[in-house]
C-alpha cells in the first residue's frame, strides 16, 4: 500500500486484478456502520455471524468427508433490502472477532469477467478463483463478496440455446469446479454471495451453499425504525429535523411507507427534502407533510412497476 492508496484499501483501484473491484483491510468502521444501519430481524444477523464464525473455526479442523462445507453463504431477497451492506458489514464484524488474523475483504465485480468471445468468460472466472482469490487467501483469512452471483453462476437449465450457450455453461461450470477446489485447499476463505433473483442461480451452486438466508423487505416496526434512524442521523446536521423524528406523526408516516424497502425509504426522505426549494435550501424546515407526500409518491411509482399490491 502506498501514499495514494486509501487507508482501508490494500490495492489502488487501477492496480486491482481483473474481476476485483476492491480489496479492503478489516475490520473497518465504515463497514461496521453498514451492518448497524441495516434493520432486519435480530435472528438474521445472529445466524449470519454464527455461520461466519463456524466457517473459520470448524472447516480447518474437520474433514470434508465428514462435513462437506464449501464456505459459502448466500443472501437472497428483493432489491434494496440491504444484502450487499449486510455482506460487507458481516465481513467487518467477523474480523473484529479475529484481531490477530488480519483478515481482508475481496469484492468481485462479476460484470468485468463476462465476454462475448467464446471461452473468455470461462478462463477469466477460472483465473479469478484459482489465482487471484487463492493468492489473497494465502495471506490469511479472506472474505470474498460475490455480488449478483447469478451473473457468474447462471441456471444452466433455464438458458436459451442462443447467444453462446456453451460459453455460458462453461462459465458456470468453472465457478462450481473452482468452489470445490478452494473448499478442499483453502478452509480460510468465506464466500458471501448475494442475489436479487435466486431463481436465476444454478441449483448446483445453491447446493454448495452452507447457508441460504432470505433478507425480506422491512415490516411495519422495521419501517418505523429505519425512518427514525435516518431522520435522527440527519438531525445531527439539521437540528430542526428532530422535531419530525420525535413527533407522533412518525407512525402515520411509517404506515404510509409500508411496502417500501430500506433503500427506497431513505431515498423517500431525500425526495421529501426536495419537495420545495425552501426545504432544499434549509432541511431544518422538513415537516411530516413533506414526508407523507414523498411516501405517497414513492408508493405510486413502485405500484406502477408492479412492486406493490
Amino acid at each position: 500500500m502506498n501514499a495514494n492508496t486509501p487507508a482501508h484499501h490494500l490495492v489502488r483501484p487501477e492496480d486491482l486484478p481483473r474481476g476485483i473491484s476492491a480489496i479492503r483491510v478489516l475490520p473497518h468502521a465504515t463497514l461496521d456502520a453498514l451492518w448497524d444501519s441495516i434493520i432486519v430481524a435480530p435472528d438474521i444477523k445472529e445466524r449470519l455471524l454464527s455461520q461466519a464464525i463456524l466457517n473459520f473455526s470448524l472447516r480447518p479442523k474437520v474433514s470434508r468427508d465428514q462435513l462437506p462445507m464449501h464456505g459459502v453463504i448466500l443472501l437472497v431477497g428483493p432489491p434494496g433490502t440491504g444484502k450487499t451492506s449486510l455482506a460487507r458489514g458481516l465481513a467487518s464484524k467477523l474480523a473484529g472477532l479475529m484481531p490477530k488474523a488480519k483478515p481482508r475483504l475481496v469484492e468481485v465485480d462479476p460484470h468485468a469477467l463476462t465476454s462475448s468471445a467464446m471461452g473468455k468468460t470461462q478462463r477469466a472466472v477460472s483465473e479469478l478463483f484459482s489465482q487471484t482469490i487463492s493468492e489473497q487467501a494465502s495471506n490469511g483469512p479472506t472474505v470474498v463478496l460475490l455480488d449478483e452471483v447469478e451473473t457468474l453462476a447462471a441456471d444452466r437449465s433455464r438458458m436459451s440455446l442462443e447467444a453462446n450457450p456453451v460459453d455460458i455453461h462453461r462459465a458456470t461450470d468453472a465457478v462450481l469446479v473452482q468452489l470445490d477446489a478452494l473448499a478442499e485447499s483453502n478452509p480460510n476463505i468465506l464466500f458471501i454471495a448475494t442475489s436479487n433473483f435466486p431463481q436465476a442461480i444454478d441449483d448446483a451452486f445453491t447446493s454448495r451453499c452452507d447457508l441460504v438466508i432470505e433478507v425480506p423487505p422491512p415490516n411495519r416496526d422495521a419501517v418505523t425504525e429505519i425512518l427514525q434512524q435516518c431522520l435522527a442521523g440527519l438531525a445531527t446536521q439539521f437540528p430542526g429535523i428532530a422535531t419530525v423524528a420525535n413527533s407522533q406523526e412518525i407512525d402515520k408516516i411509517a404506515h404510509a411507507c409500508e411496502g417500501l424497502d430500506g433503500r427506497a425509504l431513505r431515498k423517500m426522505v431525500v425526495n421529501a427534502m426536495a419537495m420545495s426549494r425552501e426545504v432544499a435550501a434549509d432541511p431544518n424546515k422538513l415537516t411530516a407533510a413533506h414526508l407523507l407526500a414523498a411516501a405517497k409518491e414513492a408508493k405510486l411509482v413502485r405500484s406502477r412497476k408492479g412492486g406493490l399490491k
